[in-house]
């Protein structure tokens, strides 16, 4: 995931609270430590992580509220602490009317052509028309970057190669921008925010007049992130931040906290290279991530962009009743294949990252879900609507049909199975929590279903 080496810190501090016997000085001292070696290797500017654990430290001494234990209170403190560091609350791109205009500004090498088709392709995923309009006439070949991801993002474009003046570029398509919920304007970087840049982006920015002016910053240069983020927002008057290249880089900690401490807000981040590798800067379900409790909202935005909310809530009833089959089972994969990695999904369940399941077995279970799925292509229907009756003659069948041996397809029933048993255990509100202590997790006050 995104900071892995963060998370790995964090989820062992937060280990050693809940193994410990009791709370005192000397456990609080030894958590304290722990943070701050975890968040300066993430390049934390020192002074936002001696801020943070002092205030840590201050209410650690506080009583535990009633219903919670001093451990438990101390888990809470941590993951509210550290909320509030990188922002306390999404901000959320409300569309409050057509078109609503998307400005994305930034310097050379931030990722901002790649972030615009990533954005045209989140609106377009929640059922908004947009197109992609190229007003970057100085970078070569800028123009055929955005042509060639529009068409990975399944949008139209709006650009004219042989012009070299950004804006008679925007008036020439002003008749067609009413035809659209969404714009996503993709301006030209500089080496530096020099006085050319700013002039530029401040006459497009008068002439456009965007509902929202992005900063599209490389979460790679770390602490350097606040001083980009104040100088646009002092110069262009920026709305918010987009911090891309968020996977990979361990300086990522840094370009988030000082983000988060300036007045333009973190909007977006980048988690991945793929299209769909975008996802809405929601802190507390980071935190939630990074401390190994799952991100529930998120996981949620995943589901939306792959399933409808009726199908979703006959799924889940289904599900809370038992009564799935495989026809349901298989729904739920391909819903889940069509989510993102496998690893990426189980990070935003509650309790999951605990189990700290190797990358390899990971994989294997990837190539898992592919095999029962052919495997439920040869299938009968009668078969997929009751399995229990998918006897030894059957299976032989099924593995024939769908070129897998036997013992895959029992792997398959087995799971089937298990998938029952499961949904057992979680019947009833506040089972989640049951469910992951069984995992070895807990979800703080507030997070639980």
């Amino acid at each position: 995931m995104v900071l892995d080496k963060l998370s790995s810190s964090l989820k062992n501090t937060l280990q050693k609270i809940a193994k410990s016997m009791f709370v005192d000085e000397k456990l609080i001292n030894e958590l304290i430590k722990d943070i701050q070696r975890a968040l300066l290797q993430a390049d934390v500017n020192v002074k936002l992580v001696f801020d943070l654990t002092k205030s840590i430290k201050e209410r650690a001494k506080e009583e535990a509220p009633r219903g919670l234990t001093k451990k438990e209170q101390l888990i809470n403190i941590v993951y509210e602490e550290l909320t509030n560091f990188l922002g306390k609350e999404a901000k959320k791109i409300e569309i409050t009317e057509k078109p609503f205009k998307i400005m994305l500004v930034g310097l050379f090498g931030s990722g901002k052509t790649t972030t615009a088709g990533k954005l045209a392709r989140f609106f377009a995923k929640r059922g908004y028309s947009l197109a992609l309009v190229g007003l970057d006439v100085h970078r070569p070949a800028a123009m055929e970057q955005i042509e060639q991801i529009s068409k990975q993002a399944s949008v139209p474009f709006l650009l004219n190669k042989n012009e070299k003046d950004s804006l008679r570029i925007w008036n020439q398509f002003k008749d067609q921008y009413n035809k659209y919920d969404v714009l996503i304007i993709d301006t030209a970087g500089r080496d530096a925010l020099s006085r050319d840049l700013i002039e530029e982006i401040e006459t497009l920015s008068r002439e456009i007049n965007p509902n929202e002016r992005l900063l599209v910053i490389s979460a790679d240069i770390g602490q350097a992130a606040q001083k980009q983020a104040e100088q646009f927002h002092k110069s262009c008057n920026i709305t918010g931040v987009i911090a891309t290249k968020m996977d990979g880089t361990a300086k990522a900690g840094g370009a988030l906290s000082a983000c988060a401490v300036t007045e333009a807000p973190i909007k977006f981040i980048g988690v991945g290279e793929k299209i769909e590798d975008l996802e809405i800067f929601n802190p507390p379900g980071f935190v939630g991530r990074l401390l190994g409790m799952g991100d529930l909202e998120a996981l949620l935005e995943k589901a939306k962009e792959v399933i409808t909310e009726e199908e979703a809530e006959d799924l889940g009833k289904k599900f809370l009743k038992g009564e799935f089959n495989l026809i349901d089972l298989y729904e739920q994969m391909n819903a889940m294949k069509n989510m993102g990695p496998l690893s990426k999904v189980m990070e935003m369940i509650p309790g999951f990252s605990q189990l700290k399941l190797p990358k390899e077995m990971l994989q294997v279970q990837e190539g898992k879900l592919e095999n029962w799925r052919h495997a439920m292509d040869s299938m009968t229907k009668e078969e997929l609507e009751d399995p229990e009756i998918i006897s030894a003659q059957r299976i032989d069948r099924i593995a024939k049909g769908s070129g897998l041996t036997a013992k895959d397809i029992r792997e398959l029933i087995k799971q089937y199975r298990q998938s029952k048993k499961l949904v057992k255990m979680m019947k009833g509100k506040g089972d989640i929590n049951k469910l992951m202590k069984k995992m070895g997790g807990k979800l703080p006050k507030g997070l639980g279903m």
